[in-house]
């Protein structure tokens, strides 16, 4: 009993011993955390961090720009960075001057023409007449036309695979022009200011695949379609509003029911994509009212071959057609280079020498007014015995076709045979 006892005082010793040694680590421990920094306690104020500034709005003015002696289609937008001050009001800036065949009008070379050599010059090249060229009625007119369309709407249209600069205004609805780019679809010319929801329209809600109308000429991947502006109203309004972006003086926008469109198309795995048109009013003698081809497709021979097309349909109704007047500068450049080719083409063929201009159009299938408007500008027309006559031999011929450069073959001729179509005679106003 008495050892149990001393074994139990023993270990009491112990522990406390092991207690104490515990305490004085703990307490040193203590002492050294002390002398650190005590770390920074959370602040009961939660900070807010400071708002980000708005950057300043920046505003600057845009000018639309006209370019005196340029056609209207030239005009754009300009900001202010593009403008030159001029150091004195008192300079005046001249234009350099432009050799012959470039077109330009308003520039020191014009002056120094004669006036034979200038009207040659007008029949071949697209010259923008001023209003002191112009009689009273027709200024007037024009100033009228200039003062409603200044301003163009738009600045682009995405067509197909091009996004195209826009020439001209067009009465597209104010509701699609606000952005200043429009999407229409290439296949029923329908026309909308949203890429989505133009894409969704190729993709899945556009079922056509060609114009609404009948093939009648199929050349290579090359077809023209009849349109009836009656029967399709919807897509020939579409089309006047599309031609009139790029054509400056064209008035017919809606009332399209008198009006036979002849729709020149690219043909692919695709469909029939428009490139170009010409309409044409019902018993009318003139065999074309309007005509326009695309900007990408310009200068294939596209403009020649629907002339062609249009002078073949005259022949096949039997009169002798002729365009509507007036005709537009770049219009009157296209006819007046066809006609030449092929009135000189006649002549050389049945080596004529003195024709009569009404032997002359009935041979060709050329209007008489427009021969002698043609060939009044190279003095080859005289006036005898109450009809005129075309004075010309294969000397004159010759130096027509080297000194003016006309009369070449258009790279596209019609294949009559391949043309399908017979005058429409069921059909009354």
């Amino acid at each position: 009993m008495k050892v149990a006892e001393e074994l139990a005082v023993q270990r009491a010793q112990h522990d406390e011993l092991e207690a104490a040694v515990r305490g004085i680590q703990d307490f040193t421990k203590k002492e050294e955390d002390d002398d650190e920094e005590p770390a920074e306690s959370p602040s009961p104020v939660k900070e807010i961090p400071p708002v980000p500034q708005m950057p300043e709005k920046v505003t600057y003015s845009i000018y639309y720009v006209h370019f005196l002696n340029s056609d209207r289609r030239l005009d754009t937008w300009l900001d202010r960075s593009k403008f030159i001050e001029r150091k004195s009001p008192d300079i005046v800036v001249t234009a350099p001057a432009v050799p012959p065949g470039d077109g330009t009008a308003g520039t020191s070379y014009s002056s120094l023409m004669t006036r034979s050599q200038k009207r040659i010059h007008e029949e071949f090249n697209h010259v923008q007449k001023a209003y002191s060229d112009m009689d009273a009625t027709t200024a007037a007119l024009e100033k009228a036309h200039e003062e409603f369309t200044k301003i163009k709407n738009l600045e682009t249209v995405v067509y197909g695979n091009y996004e195209i600069e826009v020439w001209y205004f067009s009465p597209f609805p104010e509701a699609v022009c606000k952005t200043g780019k429009l999407y229409i679809c290439e296949f029923c010319l329908g026309y909308m200011d949203d890429e989505e929801e133009y894409v969704c329209h190729i993709r899945h809600s556009c079922k056509r695949r060609q114009p609404p109308g009948d093939e009648i000429y199929r050349c290579g991947n090359l077809s023209v379609f009849e349109v009836d502006g009656r029967t399709n109203k919807t897509y020939c309004q579409c089309l006047c509003l599309l031609s009139k972006l790029f054509m400056d003086h064209k008035t017919l926008y809606f009332d399209v029911d008198t009006f036979l469109f002849y729709i020149l198309c690219e043909v692919d795995h695709r469909g029939a994509h428009l490139v170009g048109h010409f309409s044409k009013e019902r018993n009318s003698i003139n065999n074309l009212a309007c005509i326009m081809i695309l900007p990408p497709f310009q200068r294939k021979g596209y403009g020649k071959l629907l002339i062609q097309v249009s002078y073949a349909l005259s022949t096949r109704e039997g009169v002798i057609g002729t365009p509507e007047k007036p005709l537009s500068d770049l219009g009157k450049v296209s006819y007046r280079s066809y006609w030449w080719y092929v009135l000189l083409k006649l002549i050389e063929e049945n080596k004529i020498e003195d024709i009569t201009v009404s032997d002359l159009s009935r041979n060709s299938g050329i209007h008489h007014d427009d021969i002698v408007s043609t060939m009044q500008t190279v003095g080859m027309i005289k006036y005898w015995k109450g009809d005129y006559v075309v004075r010309t031999n294969k000397r004159i011929v010759d130096q027509i076709r080297s000194k003016m450069k006309v009369g070449g073959t258009p790279k596209l001729l019609l294949h009559d045979d391949l043309l399908r179509w017979t005058p429409k005679t069921s059909w009354h106003p």
